[in-house]
């Protein structure tokens, strides 16, 4: 489907330029959504690290412990379409501050636990919230920025949370966990959330749905329920196996209930997800890219964090200082493909680019060993990996929801996450399996006699690097996929009547509307 039948956005509210008076906020605005992000990121691995002093706090069990990361993919998942399209009907401020609200109080309760229900429940609150905050964030990024060069920035830094935003959690976590409580990875939300709240009070306009528009009922519950049993099934298989018939079952009924819905809305008068939306070969390959790219990204993180703790004996913080170096290149290829390459030579060469960088880190990474040291083997491939994130990143949330209409802005960006998300669960439990096989096939194959602590420890690392090399692939094979589907050149600018203007790049455009004023 081409741009010509996307409906029109207001001047204002463009990817591709227009006539609008920019938000004389809009700056204080990014900031309240950089804010509001980086939250919900770190949250992630930051509850990684402390799941075991939680574990040891409460007293509940290793199969126990899965839950309180597996009821936030749940319900963060399952919800993110159908809270993005809220969004757009109800307005992003009230989606915005109510996801911030409810995700501080669901820390709070989390915080303060006292058994393994209470954290379960509020852990699945949290991912409730989070889905109403995710996409009310980046579709309020989107229609704040109309102007392609501050567009270009204001992605940029988005990309650089959204990328590094993990990195940062497992130092934050790691210093949290060990000065001060694994309540503290909870309770720290409250403080970004109350700043954020305040900023969205004191500077966003309230932005009201279109008041014709209907919910597309049937189609929340296919794709909410379909999303659900598929981060269940992976879920599942991570801790169990693929073979398991919880884990396939819900795997089948999860891709028919979806396929059962890529089919409803062809026909749904107001489908939640516009055909529209993800049929533009630029934005449905962005969608794509970030799925496989949470896939892949997984391991970088938890694999790398294993070996540089298990093996060469990092403590938590040390371990959060070690990937600093890759929150720096992700922050400046962010910036850099936004603001400098995007309105040259678009996004298809970045994208590809971004995912093949992160391939070679991937492949850099299979060299270490039981005594690597960081700077020989380490510091390199994470500087790599991370400069290719940040181009993929940024790259694909600006492209995903670019010439959208304002109505359809929430539930674009909701699918954007919703591909993170889901290639996250897809990732997590393809590379733990992937990862405990290998381990357990050179531990047998290289077992004389007793089992030694130094064949042990080279058996994880042989896991970890075939990790690795699975990730290398993943990324590679999302190279290739977006650099299918892209259309050469720089994102084409929107006219008023709706039709790409071929002669005119997002570039020209915004130069324009700059001499102009």
């Amino acid at each position: 489907m081409s741009e010509s039948s996307v409906p029109v956005p207001s001047a204002g509210q463009l990817g591709g330029g227009g006539q609008a008076e920019p938000d004389p906020r809009r700056w204080l605005i990014l900031a309240v959504i950089g804010i509001a992000q980086l939250m919900v990121v770190l949250d992630l691995t930051v509850m990684n690290l402390a799941l075991p002093s939680a574990q040891r706090a409460l007293d509940f069990s290793n199969v126990d412990r899965q839950w309180v990361v597996t009821a936030y993919s749940l319900s963060f998942g399952s919800l993110l379409l159908f809270c993005g399209r809220l969004a757009d009907l109800i307005g992003r401020k009230v989606m915005f501050i109510t996801g911030l609200a409810g995700f501080a109080a669901a820390s709070a309760i989390g915080g303060a636990s006292t058994g393994f229900v209470m954290l379960v429940t509020a852990r699945a609150c949290q991912g409730a919230f989070g889905a109403m905050l995710a996409p009310a964030a980046l579709s309020l990024l989107t229609t704040t920025f109309s102007d392609p060069k501050e567009r270009g920035k204001a992605f940029g830094i988005y990309g650089s949370v959204a990328a590094g935003g993990g990195a940062v959690g497992l130092l934050l976590g790691g210093a949290l966990t060990s000065y001060l409580s694994w309540r503290w990875c909870l309770y720290i939300n409250l403080i970004f959330a109350g700043a954020a709240i305040v900023g969205a009070l004191l500077f966003l306009r309230k932005q009201e749905g279109p008041r014709v528009a209907q919910l597309d009922i049937p189609g929340v519950l296919l794709v909410s329920s379909g999303v659900f049993c598929l981060v269940y099934g992976c879920a599942n298989a991570a801790t169990h196996s693929w073979s398991t018939p919880s884990t396939y079952t819900f795997l089948a009924v999860g891709a028919v209930l979806l396929g059962a819905f890529a089919y409803w809305i062809t026909r749904a008068k107001n489908p939640l997800l516009p055909p529209r939306v993800v049929l533009d070969r630029n934005r449905g390959a962005a969608y794509l890219g970030t799925l496989i790219v949470g896939a892949g990204m997984f391991g970088i993180f938890l694999f790398l964090t294993y070996y540089m703790q298990v093996t060469l004996g990092y403590s938590p913080v040390i371990t959060g200082v070690a990937f600093l170096p890759m929150v720096v290149c992700i922050a400046i290829s962010s910036n850099v493909s936004n603001i400098v390459l995007m309105p040259r030579i678009g996004p298809k060469p970045i994208v590809s680019a971004g995912l093949l960088l992160a391939a070679a880190g991937m492949v850099w990474l299979t060299r270490i060993g039981p005594h690597s040291g960081y700077a020989e083997a380490i510091l390199g491939p994470l500087m790599v990996t991370g400069l290719g994130l940040g181009l993929m990143f940024s790259t694909a949330f600006n492209t995903g929801t670019w010439g959208v209409a304002p109505q359809d802005a929430g539930v674009a960006s909701a699918t954007v996450n919703t591909g993170q998300q889901l290639g996250g669960s897809i990732g997590t439990a393809l590379l733990n399996t992937i990862a405990a096989s290998a381990t357990a096939s050179y531990l047998a194959s290289h077992l004389h006699g007793r089992p030694s602590q130094a064949l042990a420890q080279q058996s994880l690392i042989h896991g970890y690097v075939t990790a690795f090399w699975w990730c290398a692939g993943i990324f590679l094979f999302g190279a290739v996929v977006c650099g299918t589907l892209m259309r050469p050149g720089p994102l084409q600018a929107v006219t008023r009547q709706g039709a790409p203007d071929t002669a005119v790049t997002a570039a020209e455009t915004g130069a324009t509307v700059r001499s102009a004023e």
